[in-house]
């Protein structure tokens, strides 16, 4: 086990470290379920940039402290938010709302999906909303036996925003994706991943350590590699054939390469397990 350090996020409300190689992010407002705050958004602008670039971190968690995962948006402070603009004059128009949210999806959901690491969503009980459309963002979803996962946006009369819509219909298809945000009914972690939306569910009592060990076999893995699968996957979303097949051959001979491959084809030769540098 590796000494822990800080990961600076600049607020509370996003708890940030390092440990064994793995990178944590935990939202921590427990009190609302760790509904989103707007200095959530400014904690992962400001701690993203560095996990991407610091070449001693394989993977990314994201969690969330006191039993829950994320809420979504304070739907409170929404209810306040319309109170303060009863009258002739709202405090900002739609096309600025529009373009704050859009920055705001930038530094988060994009620099999520693009982040050169593999990504992990540790689902330690709701996911609702936002908070759900970050866990999709990430590449996998390991969650605890009492973790329920629920749109949410039809409730209050909302579409959807962070990406949730996107992830959710590559996951599952449009119908469904339809069904589970126009009735946004509750999903246990069984029926999630039983959708393939959750990857793992672990148990509770053990959920703590399932969800570490778990990191902590893709950060001692061949993060070089595992880098250029994510960026070949995230390719076949969006590109036809001939452009992944490009990407792939780029990728391919890139990290055959490597230290790590050369180190890892004699590892197999030898029967050995190998043991990945990021080089």
């Amino acid at each position: 086990m590796s000494e822990r350090r800080a990961l600076e996020t600049g607020t509370e409300d996003l708890l940030g470290w390092v440990e064994d190689g793995v990178a944590v992010l935990s939202f921590n407002r427990p009190a609302s379920r760790n509904a989103l705050s707007d200095a959530m958004y400014v904690g992962f602008g400001m701690a993203l940039p560095v996990i991407a670039t610091d070449p001693t971190i394989g993977c990314l968690v994201i969690t969330g402290e006191g039993g829950a995962f994320n809420a979504g948006g304070d739907v409170k402070g929404f209810a306040e938010g319309h109170k303060r603009d009863e009258g002739p004059a709202p405090r900002q128009s739609p096309a600025v709302a529009i373009d704050h949210l859009r920055q705001l999806h930038a530094q988060t959901t994009l620099a999520i999906h693009h982040l050169p690491k593999i990504t992990v969503a540790a689902l330690p009980g709701a996911a609702a909303g936002a908070g759900l459309s970050f866990a999709l963002a990430c590449d996998f979803r390991v969650a605890t036996e009492k973790a329920v996962i629920v749109t949410a946006f039809s409730k209050i009369g909302a579409s959807g925003d962070f990406g949730g819509s996107y992830f959710l219909t590559q996951l599952v298809g449009p119908s469904k994706a339809k069904e589970l945000y126009v009735l946004s009914e509750r999903l246990t972690a069984r029926e999630a991943a039983a959708l393939g939306i959750v990857n793992r569910v672990f148990a509770d009592s053990d959920f703590d350590q399932d969800w570490r060990a778990f990191a902590r076999r893709i950060a001692a893995g061949p993060t070089l590699a595992n880098r250029a699968i994510k960026e070949n996957i995230n390719r076949a979303l969006i590109a036809d054939l001939a452009s992944c097949l490009d990407g792939e051959a780029a990728n391919m001979i890139t990290t055959m390469l490597t230290e790590d491959h050369r180190s890892a084809v004699a590892a197999f030769v030898a029967k050995t397990d190998p043991t990945f540098i990021g080089r």
